[in-house]
């Protein structure tokens, strides 16, 4: 028993050992990050690995703020993040309930959704479709082509399908028609899932930065993506955020620039992740619960 017990301790503390190292080194770009942005340039260039500056300064905050692009871009981003949420779920939830109940084609169209799954159209033909859409150069073309995924679809609709019949035919024998069905039961018994859901389409939206590179031709209208693509891969800090900048006669560098800019860009999704992080394992395995 003893010898039981004294394994025990040594199995949690090489697990907590481990998690505690991968949580670290998890954590270290985070803080790299964090302290970069905030340290002076005299900090920056007397460090090779800077994880804590001795003059902490908001320059690069302020330089990246002060940028009426980089402000634009947020807004952007957001408008197309929660529109394109509101969108996804609508279609995704309609179509997945639609799909869940005994209608006429029910697999041609669940085949066409597998099919669309497992191969997609490609670059050009999805590009064509947007152009002869007239779509080109709006926000409309970052949502409208992705507004259903087939995956999150078909976990919805077995979701929806694992919700007791019974509940159903009672809303029937009440008088409910599938509008009020789906708006006064499915929907409210439907909330871990769509949470989840909803949370992994705002991701996918915020993140997204090729869509906009390839449909958005204004750069009023670019996304934060595609500044931070400009800033760290292209490299173009003073060029992208200097227009509005040019009262700063000594910009700070732009290393710590573009760690500001992507702590920025991060910091909404850190924001909202741990509220809806509850209903992930549950809003997912429920939709899997039966095949």
């Amino acid at each position: 028993m003893k010898q039981k017990s004294i394994a025990d301790h040594l199995f949690n503390g090489v697990n907590i050992s481990l998690l505690l190292v991968i949580s670290a080194v998890m954590l270290f770009p985070f803080v790299y990050l964090f302290s970069v942005s905030f340290s002076s340039f005299e900090d920056f260039l007397g460090s090779k690995l800077l994880l804590w500056p001795s003059k902490w300064t908001t320059d690069a905050y302020e330089y990246i703020w002060a940028s009426r692009t980089f402000r634009q871009a947020l807004l952007n981003t957001s408008v197309v993040t929660v529109l394109g949420t509101i969108v996804n779920l609508f279609f995704t939830a309609t179509m997945a309930y639609a799909l869940s109940r005994p209608i006429v084609g029910q697999r041609t169209v669940m085949f066409m959704v597998v099919f669309a799954l497992l191969f997609s159209a490609g670059m050009i033909p999805t590009y064509l479709v947007v152009q002869e859409t007239g779509l080109l150069n709006s926000i409309w073309s970052l949502i409208l082509p992705v507004a259903i995924a087939p995956f999150n679809l078909i976990v919805i609709r077995q979701f929806f399908m694992n919700i007791p019949s019974d509940m159903i035919e009672a809303g029937i024998v009440d008088g409910a028609n599938d509008l009020q069905i789906f708006g006064r039961i499915i929907l409210p018994l439907s909330k871990p899932a769509l949470a989840a859901f909803s949370l992994f389409y705002a991701v996918t939206h915020w993140n997204n930065y090729f869509a906009p590179i390839l449909y958005i031709n204004d750069p009023s209208k670019w996304t934060i993506q595609v500044v931070l693509r400009q800033i760290v891969v292209v490299g173009e800090t003073t060029g992208t955020l200097g227009g509005d900048n040019m009262f700063l006669e000594n910009p700070p560098p732009p290393e710590t620039i573009q760690m500001a800019a992507i702590l920025m860009a991060t910091l909404p999704i850190l924001i909202v992740y741990p509220f809806l992080q509850k209903h992930f394992a549950k809003g997912v395995m429920l939709g899997a619960v039966k095949g």
